[in-house]
């Protein structure tokens, strides 16, 4: 059984997502499995992309050198 996107290092969903893309590009798989991979792909993507903001969030508080400060939902330009 995959493991949940949650669970997984930024590098491993990055991994699985290139594998995704190369298993949909290929065009083998049937459309009830595509679907699949297509949602299990836009899950780790929101996951990725949630761990790339509390990266920011951390690298902005270091360069404030303030360690206590707390993290706060980062605001990404465009949303």
């Amino acid at each position: 059984m995959a493991k949940k996107p949650e669970n997984l290092s930024f590098e491993e969903s990055l991994g699985e997502l290139e594998r995704i893309v190369a298993d949909l590009e290929q065009g083998d798989i049937s459309l009830d499995d595509a679907l699949k991979q297509f949602e299990r792909g836009i899950n780790l993507v929101r996951n990725s992309q949630a761990k790339l903001e509390q990266a920011q969030q951390k690298v902005a508080i270091l360069l404030k050198q303030d360690e206590n400060a707390p993290l706060s939902p980062y605001a990404v330009e465009g949303k």
